[in-house]
């Protein structure tokens, strides 16, 4: 199982550099391959004055020195054909966002490049769809793609998570990871993070190969999503339950 996590968006250097620090000394305390996930724009925000981040130039230059100085693999999202060779030249996972899922043309760039690309489940598919963007990727030369589980629509202002969808998504021939935070929110309206710690056991349990969290040393205070992200004193406790679940679902060898 692997780990990505940091906060929604780069709300500067020295936030994401600590961040980056923070997490990755707690994953690496349960041996946990940690991927450092934050976005350099937010461009599917709802309303006009929500702040979007940096932008590509400056925001990759912050994830640049975080990769270098942290030690640790990169993932952001990628909005626009335009920006994936740029995007790509820094970090080592391209994430096309939920909504965009459907987008071939930002699908195939990114795949493309030969990074690795990891395309969240839309909100508004059933997780069988998800045939269709994997097999784009590939068709355009992708060799590692993951698929990510984060909520279905569920009437106005709501999401649920099928679990069901997971082991779906496996079906389908690539690593699944589950987007615990994202599931939490209330879109429009907030969110629900008191259930983070609950899903998440219930993804391992279901045999995810990675977790995904937003995770805020302040949450009330954070730029974006801070309704669903996980508090950073929440972490530790977390990564301990799903790492002791996650060995206590493996194969036992046989006796001799």
């Amino acid at each position: 199982m692997f780990l990505i996590a940091g906060p929604c968006v780069i709300e500067s250097e020295s936030h994401a550099l600590f961040m980056a620090r923070e997490i990755a000394a707690r994953a690496a305390l349960h041996g946990l391959r940690y991927i450092f996930k934050a976005s350099y724009d937010k461009a599917n925000r709802s309303r006009l004055d929500s702040f979007r981040g940096p932008g590509l130039e400056a925001g990759l230059r912050v994830l640049a020195r975080v990769k270098k100085e942290c030690s640790v693999e990169i993932l952001t999202d990628v909005h626009q054909v335009s920006e994936v060779a740029a995007a790509a030249e820094v970090c080592d996972i391209l994430q096309i966002p939920a909504f965009l899922c459907r987008q071939t043309d930002l699908i195939q760039a990114a795949a493309r490049t030969g990074r690795t690309i990891n395309i969240k489940k839309g909100q508004f598919l059933a997780p069988w769809d998800m045939q269709g963007p994997l097999e784009k990727a590939r068709a355009a030369g992708a060799r590692d793609v993951i698929l990510t589980e984060r909520g279905a629509s569920f009437g106005y202002n709501n999401l649920v998570v099928d679990f069901r969808s997971l082991p779906v998504l496996r079906a389908l021939g690539a690593p699944v990871v589950f987007d615990v935070t994202h599931s939490m929110q209330l879109p429009g309206k907030g969110g629900t993070p008191e259930f983070i710690e609950p899903l998440a056991r219930a993804g391992v349990a279901c045999g995810v190969d990675g977790i995904f969290l937003e995770v805020h040393e302040n949450p009330s205070q954070a730029l974006s999503d801070g309704a669903n992200a996980l508090p950073l004193d929440r972490l530790a406790p977390l990564l301990e339950q799903l790492v002791r679940l996650e060995r206590a679902l493996m194969p036992q060898s046989p006796p001799r």
